[in-house]
């Protein structure tokens, strides 16, 4: 091969080439792995030839550098020169992401309770049967306790159907007085309809203190039903049966959609429940090391995905878990 003769064919169509697309193309032909060139050097076998190959081959790489730096910087001078921006014409706006409706219900009810000088805990979603029903005062029998109701991983460890064994956590981990609220996902076999999903979250309420009242709690309550609702929304509070607590009560809304006349969400009462409450059991007090003759308390469990259906009037918290963009985007 005359090394000579291909470097100057390879530098004429290096200098000839008008954009760097043509550079480029001159370069794959005469520097690339299939060259005539590269096979050449593939071959040699004598130390003269090599030489005068890889001479060609930098004078080439040379040119191609340099034709490369002329035409970028012609092409960011015509650009410059050329091209124009009127700074006046209106700019493409950017869609901007808001917190999830759930989120923002949460972090409301959040700063409810902290004004109140409650605080904040974070609970375990996994959790044991100690802490999710021995210590809730669960009897071996509960229906809750059944793999029809709840998610199992591994014997004793389940997924948390309630957020409830948080309180039993800061019981022991510390001495009255106790304001806290805890909130998060919470997982059940629920077969999903208007009102019930297999995921949803739940706010979780424990005082304890010396000489506390159901009266406490229905005021603690109905402050939050009136802060989460508004003073125009109809609320009811009813006995009803909990095993962690005693007596327990169950507080109600009047239906958004019927306004109480009686419809498939409130199936015909009325009445939509927001969530049970009560006082805590002496047995839950026991378990932490709690004296019941010293100290009482209330607690109470809401679920979130409840609240935002009041407070927008959704027919159905299915939606809330669908991601759609065209229901999210309005909260």
């Amino acid at each position: 091969m005359d090394a000579e003769a291909l470097a100057k064919e390879a530098l004429s169509a290096v200098s000839g080439s008008s954009t760097t697309e043509e550079l480029d193309d001159a370069r794959v032909k005469y520097l690339g792995r299939k060259s005539e060139l590269k096979q050449a050097l593939r071959e040699v076998r004598d130390r003269e030839t090599g030489m005068a190959l890889n001479a060609a081959r930098e004078r080439i790489e040379e040119a191609v550098a340099s034709r490369q730096a002329e035409l970028e910087g012609a092409e960011l001078e015509r650009s410059l020169t050329e091209e124009r921006i009127d700074i006046t014409l209106p700019g493409e706006g950017r869609r901007r992401g808001h917190l999830h409706l759930i989120t923002q219900v949460r972090r409301e009810v959040e700063d409810i309770f902290l004004g109140m000088g409650y605080e904040v805990v974070e609970g375990r979603e996994v959790e044991t049967t100690r802490y999710l029903f021995d210590a809730l005062n669960m009897p071996p029998t509960h229906p809750t306790r059944s793999p029809l109701n709840t998610f199992y991983l591994n014997g004793d460890i389940v997924l948390r159907s309630e957020t409830s064994p948080s309180q039993i956590h800061t019981m022991e981990s510390r001495q009255p007085p106790i304001y806290m609220v805890s909130l998060g996902r919470c997982y059940r076999r629920d077969t999903a309809d208007p009102t019930h999903y297999p995921i949803f979250h739940q706010v979780e309420g424990l005082a304890v203190d010396k000489n506390l009242t159901l009266a406490d709690l229905k005021g603690t309550l109905q402050h939050l039903l009136r802060s989460l609702f508004g003073e125009d929304r109809e609320t009811r509070i009813a006995t009803h049966f909990f095993p962690f607590t005693e007596p327990s009560i169950e507080a109600y809304v009047s239906c958004f959609l019927c306004d109480g006349s009686g419809c498939r969400v409130c199936k015909q009462s009325g009445w939509i429940e927001i969530g049970g409450a009560g006082m805590v059991d002496p047995n839950v007090f026991e378990f932490v090391g709690y004296d019941p003759e010293e100290v009482s308390g209330f607690a109470f469990g809401w679920g979130l995905e409840r609240i935002a259906m009041f407070r927008h009037g959704l027919p159905d918290l299915r939606a809330l878990w669908q991601n759609d963009l065209r229901l999210l985007e309005q909260f």
